[in-house]
């Protein structure tokens, strides 16, 4: 870190001395698994960066905004609509929640066959190890399984910081009429706790650049296509992550440097491994940081990742929001338009799911796909099995949690497929 921030992390309460271990372990992984990679692009640099300062700088960045009296927004996925959340001048931010911290606590509130996205997000803040936590004036749920609409409820009465947005599990008339409802009332809670009223023309340039950071992911996505691929699966991977907490309009300018970057790599036909190294899909799950587990397995196997079929990946930048609005309630139904096109496992039926995954395996010309679903987390484990059934390409399917336990079995049955595609 470029210094020290012992006295802000006291002021917002964190735990020092646990908080101290967390970042000794996440500077030793981050340099075993990212920094050990060869040929990686000059761009990258910034991420690392961003990386280094993700409870120092940005954590910083969030207090002044505090003290400017804009609010701070923290959620855990991508149905909750960043436009409204900028169009107040508000902060949105995603929580912690891919280690294993602080499991012990958790169970002491939720049971211990707990998804590990749930017992990391609770046993963060049981710990004292999230600053962005801490920093939220409202954390923003949705109802996309049992297990989080129920841990939310718990989640409000140890932060006091809750709205939770109910997402239908259909797609009918009435379910999105039901979250156009859930938009306008999002709508109405974030000009009430920002004491600002969300205009048109507000909604229009929020909207502008929440969409302006998924056109610069979708040009990052395009250019994994290429064969050999110019960035690595963990690099991409990273990119996709620190869109949930980096400022949008930085990080936008920063991912479409790193993509001129990478259509030079591409002329040159410089790669990050040799033309014809085996690329591979993951899909299932999001990888909340620091989740690198499975990408480094099989990066570290002799294949490349060239997409993520999941909310942090293709589902958080495939569709852009319909700027063509003329009243706020317009923009309002394109927001819902939007963000009901997401194809989360939720959903029944979900056969835009299975389209997808058929379609990025081709646009990326990838090999085979992983399908990845965190131990306990039922309506992705659910659908792997619907997939398998319905396509015609090489197809894997793992559970696996945040730990490494399971670290040499995975990387044996990887390989495993990874060899099947040569």
């Amino acid at each position: 870190m470029s210094k020290d921030y012992t006295t802000l992390w006291k002021e917002i309460g964190l735990n020092l001395g646990k908080h101290d271990g967390l970042l000794s372990v996440l500077s030793d992984a981050y340099k075993n698994i990212y920094l050990s990679q060869k040929n990686r692009p000059e761009g990258m640099k910034y991420f690392d960066f961003v990386i280094s300062e993700v409870h120092g700088l940005r954590i910083e960045e969030l207090y002044e905004a505090k003290k400017e009296k804009r609010k701070v927004i923290g959620t855990f996925c991508v149905y909750v609509p960043e436009e409204l959340v900028l169009a107040v001048d508000g902060v949105f931010v995603g929580l912690c929640a891919g280690a294993e911290v602080g499991f012990e606590e958790a169970e002491k509130y939720v049971p211990r066959n707990t998804c590990a996205l749930i017992k990391a997000f609770m046993g963060f803040k049981l710990s004292g190890l999230c600053p962005y936590v801490e920093l939220t004036d409202l954390i923003v749920g949705e109802t996309t399984c049992d297990g989080k609409k129920k841990a939310y409820e718990i989640f409000d009465e140890i932060t006091r910081k809750m709205y939770v947005m109910e997402i239908p599990n259909m797609k009918n008339d009435s379910d999105r009429k039901l979250w156009l409802e859930e938009v306008r009332k999002f709508k109405d809670k974030i000009e009430e706790i920002s004491g600002k009223e969300i205009t048109l023309n507000l909604l229009k340039k929020a909207t502008e650049i929440v969409n302006q950071k998924r056109l610069a992911l979708q040009r990052l996505s395009k250019l994994r296509a290429y064969d050999p691929s110019p960035i690595s699966g963990l690099d991409a991977l990273l990119v996709n992550q620190i869109a949930f907490y980096d400022d949008p309009v930085r990080f936008t300018m920063k991912v479409n440097e790193l993509c001129d970057e990478l259509e030079e790599r591409v002329r040159k036909g410089n790669g990050i491994a040799p033309k014809g190294t085996p690329r591979i899909l993951i899909s299932g799950s999001p990888f909340a940081i620091p989740n690198w587990k499975l990408h480094a397995i099989v990066e570290n196997s002799g294949a490349v990742v060239v997409g993520e079929e999941s909310c942090v990946g293709s589902r958080n930048f495939r569709e852009l929001t319909d700027e063509n609005f003329n009243s706020l309630e317009e923009g309002l139904e394109k927001i819902a338009m939007r963000y009901m096109g997401i194809d989360c496992a939720c959903f029944t039926p979900n056969k835009e799911r299975i389209d997808n995954v058929k379609s990025l395996f081709k646009e990326l010309k990838a090999d085979g796909v992983i399908h990845c679903a965190l131990q306990f987390c039922t309506p992705y484990m659910m659908e792997a099995f619907k997939i398998e059934k319905k396509i015609d390409f090489p197809y894997m399917r793992i559970e696996t949690d945040y730990s490494m336990e399971d670290f040499g079995q995975l990387k044996t049955r990887v390989e495993a497929f990874i060899e099947t595609l040569r």
